[in-house]
């Protein structure tokens, strides 16, 4: 057995809940998503953390306007505070090279990742997931073990489908399902909530397409004045 695999719940046992933002396509804002739970439960004081998982593009970085602060290393890192936020993310080391990686040394990666990461005592810490279903997400599960889901989807057939089948997949593996979030709402389609209750899972609310958040990227006061932001605080209420 790895013995960095111990390590892991040593550097996760002093947070609350580990949320981890996940969805079955690319491109239908999960990274908006998860960065901006961040940086709202971050907001109302909470102790946050994000780590972004997504090797092959991360943007977290880029969502929240994260430049020119680094890890700490002291036994391990210490991810830097930026708003608030404890961030790690794969583009500290990658930089801005595309990480060619695949299979087993993406589960590698993932594993080095938690287990150099000293977080400290958290609220909360939240994943931004890969796209999907595959190894990146299933070595998440058996990773962290106190992990909860919250899915991301929005009203396009496709990306329900595959959001079906995430749901059946963590819904197998018994992992918590938070509930799911439609985002990108443009007009009426009452058919996702209905699809999505029919797993037993919670439907959290919508999220109105924001024409105005691309202006808002990489400024966190911006950010926590945008109609995403303001909806994303109404649906941690319900979490």
């Amino acid at each position: 057995m790895d013995p960095r695999i111990n390590v892991i719940d040593k550097r996760l046992k002093d947070i609350k809940r580990i949320i981890a933002v996940s969805g079955g396509k690319g491109g239908i804002g999960k990274s908006s998503t998860a960065s901006l739970l961040a940086l709202s439960l971050a907001d109302i004081g909470k102790n946050v953390g994000l780590i972004d998982l997504d090797f092959y593009g991360p943007s977290c970085h880029v969502i929240l306007g994260i430049r020119d602060v680094y890890p700490e290393e002291e036994k391990g890192v210490i991810p830097p505070d930026v708003d608030g936020i404890s961030f790690m993310s794969i583009i500290y080391y990658a930089k801005d090279n595309p990480l060619t990686v695949r299979g087993i040394d993406i589960s590698n990666a993932i594993i080095e990742l938690f287990a150099i990461t000293q977080w400290g005592k958290l609220d909360y810490l939240i994943i931004d997931m890969p796209p999907g279903i595959g190894d990146s997400t299933l070595d998440i599960i058996r990773l962290v073990s106190k992990i909860e889901f919250l899915v991301i989807t929005n009203q396009s057939k496709v990306v329900l489908e595959t959001v079906k089948k995430t749901l059946k997949m963590l819904k197998d593996s018994k992992v918590p399902i938070l509930g799911v979030i439609q985002n990108m709402k443009t007009k009426e389609f009452p058919e996702v909530r209905e699809w999505i209750e029919k797993f037993d899972v919670r439907y959290l609310g919508e999220i109105a397409y924001d024409d105005g958040f691309e202006d808002c990227l990489g400024v966190p006061e911006r950010l926590l004045k945008s109609a995403f932001a303001k909806r994303i605080k109404k649906i941690i209420k319900s979490m």
